[in-house]
């Protein structure tokens, strides 16, 4: 079932991020005059605004932290609590152990990654970043242990609102969710990914189709003739048929990159690497199909 997009209308465009420099947000706490001066109930603010600066800081930049056992419990909170600030703010230390003290972030992971995912969901642009971000060194630290069962439904969640994010118009939001789906194809086994990749490719979303199809195809291209067929190889070749024709030139662009990734690993030993091709299309595929995957690679 498709999850539509929530719009974050009120985000501002956010100027490009200079190389390993943690770029700032700064966001307005209401001032004293915009709450009514006859309120007798509230606490009076200070007459400067206040600005709660959130740091996006590149994982090269990120450091170990001191006595990380004390430091869990503090984490917990942080990821618990309502005031999205101190969310982020744990956000970036869940990043810290992950990347440094990743054992002792492994009897909460299912946790961190249900935060991350509800985090993903906010309506704040800087909340979604940071939780993207924390996304990304999550695939570099914990690779395939995060399809452990324990953690498999979390994935997946996470999985669906990487691609939902990276499908959105917001530089500021999709370019980020590039980054981490690049991270986890990276970072894991391509096989049991392409299985939870694969429902994707069908998704009533044309962007969501787009990125699954991206990182379909690069799982693909790290494979070898015996993952394929672990896989399917008749599967891979009619998921790429069927995206051939979509819509958008990514997903096209994507599709004939499955096709070279197949069609480079089945002839690699064949002389006859048209004839043999042209056979095993027309033995798995319907004409139409089978015509289309021999014209594109005889005209590589």
């Amino acid at each position: 079932m498709a999850m539509a997009l929530r719009p974050i209308d009120n985000a501002l465009p956010i100027t490009p991020e200079r190389p390993k420099k943690a770029t700032k947000v700064a966001v307005p706490i209401q001032k004293q005059s915009d709450l009514g001066v006859n309120d007798e109930n509230k606490a009076p603010l200070p007459a400067a605004t206040a600005e709660a600066t959130i740091d996006y800081i590149p994982s090269e930049n990120l450091k170990p932290i001191s006595d990380p056992d004390s430091q869990i419990q503090s984490l917990i909170e942080g990821l618990d609590s309502k005031d999205w600030t101190k969310v982020c703010e744990a956000l970036n230390n869940a990043r810290r152990f992950a990347l440094f003290h990743s054992a002792l972030l492994v009897p909460i992971l299912e946790k961190v990654m249900v935060v991350l995912v509800k985090s993903m969901k906010n309506p704040r642009s800087a909340l979604i970043k940071t939780s993207i971000m924390a996304s990304a060194d999550f695939f570099n630290a914990f690779g395939d242990s995060l399809l452990d069962s324990t953690t498999s439904d979390a994935f997946d969640q996470l999985l669906l609102q990487l691609l939902l994010k990276a499908s959105q118009d917001k530089r500021f939001v999709c370019e980020e969710a590039d980054k981490a789906l690049s991270a986890m194809v990276k970072s894991l086994t391509p096989l049991p990914l392409l299985h939870r990749l694969k429902a994707y490719v069908t998704h009533a979303h044309l962007k969501v189709r787009a990125k699954a199809a991206i990182s379909i195809s690069t799982c693909v291209s790290k494979m070898g003739l015996e993952g394929m067929k672990d896989y399917g190889l008749v599967a891979l070749v009619k998921m790429a048929a069927d995206s051939l024709n979509d819509r958008l030139p990514e997903a096209r662009e994507a599709a004939r990159s499955i096709v070279t990734s197949v069609y480079n690993a089945y002839t690699e030993n064949e002389e006859e690497k048209q004839e043999i091709w042209l056979s095993f299309c027309e033995s798995n595929l319907t004409p139409i199909h089978a015509h289309a995957m021999v014209k594109f690679t005889s005209s590589q």
